[in-house]
């Protein structure tokens, strides 16, 4: 029993296992999320019920990935789908557990989070930024902290474009990680954000125009929900893409340098994490740019055992590509 439950786990990469393994906390979490304000008789919020019909959602992708995979309808034309997929799913999980922390660990650090700001800095970095606030520069910080998603897909595009299948998946594989790494991390170290946890000690608003009331309104979270601070997954995700965008392509890095640094400047300029948050972001990019390429190497190796052999992301190893579910 347990060797062929073996050989069905390895059957699928190590990004598909991880999203099966982190979609069914994520949809126990959002039940119990629904259930808490369904029995209390409350109104269930949005975000909530949405969870449920964005993880259903997501099953049913994951269900026709399946399919996809297994059968390989226009295989030459959508074979990078197989690679992108999963990153979408980690995503849809993302979100969801994003906004269901407060059900899982009720031991809020961010008060430590204040205390060791102050510990090295001296002062509270978020507060201090208040100096320089100006409208144009708010909206130029909003349009930089959107752009996350920008900067973590155009790497891979780029690989996309130019043929480079091998040194895509290697992008998404550490990208996908850096998430996943996150929410446990974000579980086990639940934090509301400065925009929160600091806001009776704001003495002066933002300014702005429509992109930042746009950001605003995006980032506007019930401060019951809101405890994905530590790490800061924004500056994981720039940094850990910038590493790729260096190794594989230094105009690209030059490219994405100063919207990447600048991303990191909002982070703090629009009261979204502490300072210590983008350190230890930076330390979870740098840990999982090293750790994904070992950890994926041993995923393959556990294919090979099983029976099913899968090409490791390397670009330097020559191997035999075959695809099997």
């Amino acid at each position: 029993m347990m060797k062929k439950l073996k050989k069905l786990i390895f059957q699928l990469r190590l990004e598909e296992f991880l999203a099966l393994l982190f979609f069914i906390p994520s949809l126990l979490i959002t039940i119990k999320a629904n259930h808490y304000f369904f029995s209390a008789g409350m109104h269930v919020p949005r975000r909530y019920y949405g969870g449920l019909i964005r993880l259903g959602v997501t099953l049913g992708l994951m269900v026709a990935f399946y399919y996809f995979v297994k059968y390989k309808p226009w295989w030459k034309y959508l074979w990078w789908l197989r690679d992108i997929m999963p990153f979408l799913f980690c995503i849809a999980i993302y979100t969801n557990m994003h906004d269901t922390i407060g059900f899982v660990n009720p031991g809020d650090i961010h008060q430590t989070l204040v205390h060791w700001d102050k510990l090295l800095f001296g002062v509270e970095p978020v507060l201090w930024a208040q100096k320089f606030y100006h409208p144009r520069l708010t909206d130029y910080f909003s349009i930089s902290y959107m752009n996350y998603f920008l900067v973590a897909t155009v790497v891979v595009l780029y690989l996309l474009i130019s043929n480079r299948p091998r040194e895509m998946r290697v992008v998404l594989v550490g990208t996908i990680l850096t998430f996943y790494f996150g929410y446990v991390l974000y579980i086990i170290f639940p934090a509301a954000p400065p925009r929160i946890t600091l806001a009776g000690q704001f003495t002066r608003d933002f300014g702005g125009g429509m992109i930042t009331h746009l950001q605003n309104r995006l980032a506007n979270i019930n401060p019951s929900s809101s405890r994905a601070a530590f790490p800061s997954l924004h500056c994981a995700v720039t940094l850990i893409s910038l590493m790729y965008a260096y190794r594989y392509s230094k105009t690209l890095f030059w490219i994405l340098l100063i919207p990447g640094v600048s991303l990191v400047f909002a982070t703090i300029y629009l009261r979204h994490h502490y300072a210590v948050d983008i350190i230890a972001g930076f330390a979870l990019a740098i840990f999982v740019y090293f750790i994904a390429p070992q950890l994926d190497r041993w995923w393959q190796a556990q294919q090979q055992k099983a029976g099913n052999i899968e090409f490791v992301p390397n670009e330097t190893e020559k191997q035999t590509e075959q695809q099997t579910i």
